[in-house]
């Protein structure tokens, strides 16, 4: 998962430096990245999000509203009419090949100060209407709300097909809370690895039912971080102020690291096979983002099957 900003150089408003989006894919499809999902957290931000979708054959998006968006189903002037234009965008990139997920929606109780809990719930809830009626999965948002969260979902869990919970940074219990739902996976990147409870957390996780992702370009792992023990693959960097394409900006994420990622939650679970770990992972993804990839590989295996029963 990625949102877009900083790589046209702007950083909190200003600009430091040219839009390097071209050198940052490069990294990514080098580090063996296959697709990006980019997220939309409100309504013109998914606009822009299939914009960006339709200008590469391996770029998907999202359409929803973050939870500290909230407000601007009220202050549209018509929370119904701000409804229906999601519904139309999300319909449109489906119809494009382009839309995989409703989302970025959920509940985040540690940003109320940007939209209070009961806008929160209220339009969290409506976005299961969403997924409900374009019958796609979604993907979530929970940080320091897991009851009320659960809650939601419980009322919901008939309204949408998967989800995935991303950037899980809670606690084993609501880890736990999360895993009671079969629908539902949770996603790490490096948010999820700061400290040593966190990676304890992280471990029991069912790799079954885990999703690796950067969220870049937030959710590094940075060098006190308790996972960067297991990191093994390092790029250069730069500070934005002195940028170089060559180099990654120091602070900045992207694509390309969550090989990061990959290597830390292989190190934390002790997996030695971190290909055969990547590819189960990358099948749970596309399980909830890309089914019609597993159907083409199942019927490619039947195939391939009924090959060999006629050469036998």
């Amino acid at each position: 998962m990625m949102k877009y900003g900083m790589f046209k150089g702007i950083y909190h408003g200003k600009q430091y430096h040219a839009t390097d989006i071209a050198a940052v894919l490069s990294r990514a499809w080098s580090a063996g990245v296959q697709r990006i999902i980019v997220t939309g957290g409100s309504l013109e931000e998914s606009r822009e999000a299939l914009k960006i979708a339709e200008t590469d054959g391996r770029f998907f998006c999202t359409v929803g509203v973050h939870p500290t968006r909230c407000k601007e189903f009220e202050e549209s002037g018509d929370p119904e009419t701000y409804f229906q234009a999601l519904l139309s965008l999300t319909k449109e990139g489906i119809e494009k090949g382009k839309v995989v997920a409703v989302g970025e929606c959920g509940l985040d109780y540690d940003r109320l100060h940007f939209c209070p809990a009961d806008i929160q719930k209220k339009y969290f809830e409506k976005q299961f209407e969403l997924a409900h009626a374009t019958k796609l999965p979604m993907f979530l948002h929970m940080r320091a709300a897991a009851e009320d969260f659960c809650d939601i979902v419980e009322r919901n869990k008939q309204r949408f097909c998967a989800g995935v919970v991303h950037s899980f940074t809670d606690s084993a219990e609501d880890r736990d809370r999360l895993l009671a739902f079969s629908n539902l996976y949770i996603g790490i990147n490096g948010c999820s690895l700061k400290t040593a409870e966190n990676l304890d957390v992280v471990k029991g996780i069912p790799i079954e039912r885990l999703m690796i992702e950067t969220d870049s370009p937030y959710c590094e792992i940075k060098n006190t971080h308790a996972g960067i023990k297991f990191v093994k693959s390092v790029w250069a960097s730069k500070k934005k102020e002195k940028h170089d394409e060559q180099c990654i900006v120091k602070g900045r994420n992207e694509p390309c690291l969550v090989r990061q990622v990959l290597e830390v939650l292989a190190g934390c679970k002790g997996i030695a096979d971190i290909n055969q770990l990547s590819e189960t992972l990358y099948h749970n993804t596309c399980r909830v983002f890309f089914p019609q990839d597993l159907d083409s590989a199942a019927d490619a295996l039947l195939a391939g099957s009924q090959v060999l029963d006629e050469k036998n």
